[in-house]
């Protein structure tokens, strides 16, 4: 299995280059518990209630339950509080998580008593997070990830890494861009390199890293993100005897994420290469030297989306009702920007000798555009109705996210992510639990929790896989669970209602700054780390139902 996923990552390195990769993929495919103050006080657990505005995302079958008109806007701050290993990082943010219009069209019918049609805005995700942190002596360096990276890829020539007079390393060879940005760096004297060709006894050239016998230090890593991923819905509903509601929803999806992501190290006797009268050439030494380097990679992710959705929600009782709902993937057409800077200073017993530094595509951004589509959703829910004064909601939702896809901008899936995305993925399913109880006519009280599990197969935890991303950004992350814990209140006067809700979620990730190296000479660890985040939202919602 290991050498597998190992093939299929470098017969797709060229074509790679210019689109996202599998866990970029499923970054930009994340949902999180938003909405109005009703709906996330009770985790999100109305799947088979509806009468919501929130519903419209999730079964849109909800809004057939609407008997009235509903006008109304909710907004939040987040406190986001992201620990890695000793260091915190605290943000607070605005959000406007959703605004709605609900109009119900009462009909003089039995059969069919009303027709309803919505149009809302949801912030589906916040991508705000900022982390930083430090892992003590390493047990290698990313510089040998990025030349054991190239040797790897069938037919290498060092050459390929260097530009010439009618050759541009960056698109016209088959060289991972992170070793083309890591090797022949401009320096004061010549040229040097986080990564170096080092001659072999018999004639030759191999790709050598700073990591070797004797060396260690420590890394250090920053992970800034921003953006949001919002959905604009148009639905339409009703009902067949007051016992089925049915729903359509038609989303449209507008994303933008902007990610710096800097990796460091600082290492003792580190391989580099050595200064010869002013003059660097191929020796390689790690006398007395030491190395602080650094890899820096600037992204801007943006797109627009469409998907759509179908629910059902059955009445059979008045106590009793079950829901079920449908999601089609979201299809972005999407647009890359990225830059990418490698920096290293290099010294022999203290004294600087170089201080080497490239940027990507000669110092220029590079842009990309191409076509992903998310995972496909299931979602079955069950709720009970206890007398006048209680709520009791179960949803269950699984997410494909196996089911991804990527590829060029004409549509045309690229083969290579799609088999990583089958091996490193595997379906997240969501329980979502919620009550409402009813104090009297104006006031009620509600709580919550959902629990999400992770995306990862087992292999990808246990680090077990060789896990392929393109570009110049060696990193990738992901979730292992998150976990929502909420509790609210709610009045009603005549027309008017509002809703306040808190919400405490509890992130569990995992960063790699790049991936482990498994082959036949056995396993050699990467860095990575733990990341918890704790966000406390407390949201208001206020409008109107006519």
């Amino acid at each position: 299995m290991k050498k597998y996923v190992f093939a299929l990552m470098l017969c797709g390195l060229p074509l790679m280059i210019n689109a996202q990769d599998a866990f970029d993929v499923l970054q930009m495919s994340q949902t999180e518990l938003r909405g109005t103050s009703r709906f996330m006080s009770m985790a999100g657990a109305f799947g088979a209630l509806g009468g919501d505005l929130s519903t419209l995302t999730q079964n849109p079958a909800g809004i057939g339950v609407y008997r009235n008109s509903d006008l109304g806007i909710t907004m939040s701050l987040d406190f986001n509080s992201t620990k890695s290993g000793v260091d915190k990082m605290n943000q607070t943010k605005f959000n406007v998580n959703n605004v709605g219009y609900v109009g119900a069209i009462r009909l003089d019918s039995e059969v069919v008593p009303n027709l309803n049609f919505g149009i809302t805005y949801n912030r589906l995700q916040s991508f705000n997070r900022h982390y930083v942190g430090g892992v003590a002596d390493i047990p290698t360096s990313m510089s040998n990830f990025i030349a054991d990276e190239f040797v790897n890829v069938p037919g290498y020539v060092i050459g390929d890494l260097t530009r010439t007079s009618n050759f541009n390393p960056y698109f016209d060879g088959y060289a991972p861009w992170a070793a083309v940005t890591t090797y022949d760096m401009p320096t004061a004297n010549g040229s040097a390199g986080i990564i170096n060709a080092n001659s072999y006894e018999g004639g030759g050239y191999y790709l050598q890293g700073l990591y070797g016998g004797g060396t260690y230090g420590n890394a250090f890593y920053e992970v800034d993100e921003r953006g949001h991923a919002d959905e604009f819905n148009i639905a339409f509903g009703g009902n067949f005897a007051n016992k089925l509601y049915w729903g359509l929803d038609f989303g449209i999806l507008d994303l933008d994420y902007r990610s710096f992501q800097a990796y460091d190290e600082e290492l003792e006797n580190p391989y580099i290469m050595v200064d010869d009268n002013d003059m660097l050439h191929t020796d390689i030494s790690n006398v007395g030297t030491s190395a602080d380097w650094g890899l820096y990679n600037y992204l801007h992710s943006e797109g627009t989306g469409v998907n759509f959705k179908f629910g059902l929600i059955w009445r059979p009782t008045q106590a009793l009702r079950i829901g079920a709902a449908f999601h089609t993937p979201t299809f972005y057409d999407m647009k890359d920007t990225y830059y990418v800077e490698a920096d290293m200073k290099a010294y022999i017993d203290g004294n600087a000798i170089y201080h080497a530094n490239k940027g990507s595509n000669d110092g220029y951004d590079y842009s990309s555009s191409y076509t992903l589509s998310t995972p496909w959703h299931f979602m079955g829910s069950v709720a009970g109705v206890i007398g006048t004064s209680g709520i009791v909601s179960l949803d269950y939702e699984c997410v494909a996210n196996e089911s991804m896809r990527i590829g060029d901008d004409r549509g045309n899936n690229y083969p290579d992510v799609t088999e990583n995305v089958k091996y490193y993925f595997k379906p997240s399913h969501i329980i979502r639990l919620g009550g409402e109880y009813r104090v009297n006519p104006n006031w009620s009280l509600r709580a919550g929790y959902s629990i999400k599990t992770t995306q990862v197969e087992k292999g990808v935890d246990n680090y077990d896989y060789n896990i392929a991303t393109v570009g110049t950004n060696p990193a990738y992350q992901y979730d292992n669970n998150v976990h929502n814990i909420t509790c609210g209140v709610g009045y009603r006067h005549k027309a008017f209602y509002a809703d306040m809700a808190f919400v405490h979620k509890i992130r569990q990730s995992v960063y790699n700054a790049f991936s482990p190296i498994n082959d036949n000479l056995g396993y050699e660890p990467n860095v990575s780390a733990d990341v918890t985040d704790h966000n406390n939202r407390v949201s208001l919602t206020v409008g109107m139902r006519f």
